[in-house]
């Protein structure tokens, strides 16, 4: 094993299935709704912090064949073991990415410990070897985030048509959002209009 690639995919409307209704499937949708997927979940019984969450698709029987047609992704989380290997088997002949809980072989791709402050996502994993450890980098990174980290990053977002139009050149904006990254993080807030121009002043490209 070489370890697991970390792909970061958007989910805004993907179709998503979770199999299973109980805490296990609940800890998923939690993870997965901040992403803006569209989930379905498909179990007997559902828990009932699990139906409580918006935006969900509650389908309640038992999982058929047919509920993985269509889907982006598909978790396997119902607590049955031959269920969810029977999910992940079926993913696979389809192509279809599936994570099944407690079962790494099974799976295709991995959940890792999430750090979120708007647009920023840092995810952490150590290819299911130690979820533990993985919780603990994942503790100690959100303890070095600044604050105010996620609202310099909205604004550093909205400055970037305007550096494209004051700095064609791709090496000339990266020195600009540099700087202009540095005095935020040295301010703990976004620039005003002023101060984003003598940042940038400082940081004119030599002709």
């Amino acid at each position: 094993m070489v370890g697991y690639f970390p792909f970061f995919i958007q989910l805004e409307n993907a179709p998503g299935l979770i199999v299973g209704g109980g805490t296990v499937a609940l800890r998923k949708a939690e993870k997965l709704l901040p992403y803006g997927p569209r989930l379905t979940v498909v179990a007997p019984e559902i828990g009932p912090e699990l139906a409580a969450l918006p935006s969900l698709t509650l389908v309640r029987r038992p999982f058929r064949e047919e509920d993985v047609e269509g889907m982006a992704f598909v978790i396997a989380a119902s607590g049955d073991r031959a269920l969810n290997h029977q999910v992940a088997g079926l993913c696979r002949e389809k192509g279809i990415p599936v994570n099944v809980v407690d079962d790494k072989e099974a799976c295709s791709f991995l959940f890792p410990a999430l750090v979120k402050r708007g647009e920023l996502s840092v995810g952490i994993s150590t290819g299911g070897s130690s979820p533990t450890a993985a919780i603990w980098l994942k503790e100690q990174i959100a303890a070095l985030l600044p604050e105010g980290l996620e609202a310099i990053l909205a604004w550093l977002e909205e400055q970037r048509p305007m550096l494209k139009a004051r700095w064609p050149e791709e090496r000339d904006r990266a020195r600009g959002f540099s700087a202009l990254f540095s005095a935020c993080l040295g301010l703990g807030r976004p620039l005003t209009v002023e101060e984003r121009e003598e940042c940038l002043k400082e940081a004119e490209p030599c002709r």
